[in-house]
């Protein structure tokens, strides 16, 4: 257990590239993610588990085939495994997502948007 907090705002300053989620914490099996949005993801889904975005900073959208959510700074939302969806962003966006240890961003979508998984900072 480490005694120290961790800074979202400093941790974010470590992040270079968009769309590459760096683990910051892990409880039981389930990983905090910072990540940095901007432009459209990918189409995917999770078949196996839920996911949680909270927006840190900026404004992020939700896409789903019938419809779409906005999420601005202190907002979150939860993406029910197996729902397609697409996350973007117009302006640069920070959020921190929630998941299981292991889940690839893209899921089985792929692509060259795939990031690095369990990469901490």
């Amino acid at each position: 257990m480490s005694d120290i907090a961790i800074n979202l705002v400093s941790k974010l300053t470590l992040i270079r590239e968009h769309w590459s989620p760096r683990v910051i914490a892990e409880m039981n099996d389930v990983q905090f993610k910072l990540v940095k949005l901007q432009g459209d993801f990918v189409w995917h889904q999770h078949a196996e588990t839920d996911e949680v975005f909270l927006v840190v900073a900026g404004e992020m959208q939700i896409g789903f085939r019938d419809r779409e959510v906005t999420l601005r700074q202190g907002e979150m939302f939860v993406v029910p495994k197996g729902v397609e969806h697409i996350t973007r962003a117009v302006q640069e966006c920070h959020a921190l997502i929630v998941e299981p240890r292991g889940v690839v961003n893209t899921g089985e979508a792929g692509g060259e948007l795939t990031a690095g998984n369990d990469v901490w900072i």
